[in-house]
């Protein structure tokens, strides 16, 4: 194999390595795990990435109650979250047993995955 062609093959492999072992952006719930019907709450959504700069950040993040989207920031190279670990809230009214999700999202890397979590009503 030639040197051009040995070259292409491990910077191939390196980058498809690479996204596999990347940071991606990850998000963790806090709210209420149970609350009395047409109460208020704030659900806090925490999100951890190690990049947050020019070329590499978390460029959105979202919140829904049982599939319906109740919030979402978006950010941008010039609009960046501001550090690499960084806290959302939002304000909701529980009216029935409710499914929180949320997600966010590297502009590289991408998600590792949705969280979710469940709220009762008593």
């Amino acid at each position: 194999m030639n040197k051009c062609a040995f070259l292409i093959v491990i910077s191939a492999l390196f980058l498809f390595a690479s996204t596999a072992f990347a940071d991606k952006t990850a998000v963790t719930i806090e709210a209420p795990q149970s609350v009395k019907k047409g109460t208020e709450i704030t659900i806090k959504i925490n999100v951890t990435h190690s990049g947050n700069n020019f070329f590499h950040h978390t460029n959105w993040v979202y919140v829904q109650a049982n599939g319906n989207e109740i919030a979402r920031w978006e950010f941008s190279s010039g609009d960046r979250p501001e550090s690499s670990n960084f806290s959302e809230k939002v304000q909701y009214t529980v009216n029935e047993k409710t499914e929180i999700t949320a997600m966010g999202h590297c502009n590289i890397h991408g998600s590792a995955g949705e969280a979710k979590m469940m709220i009762d009503v008593e």
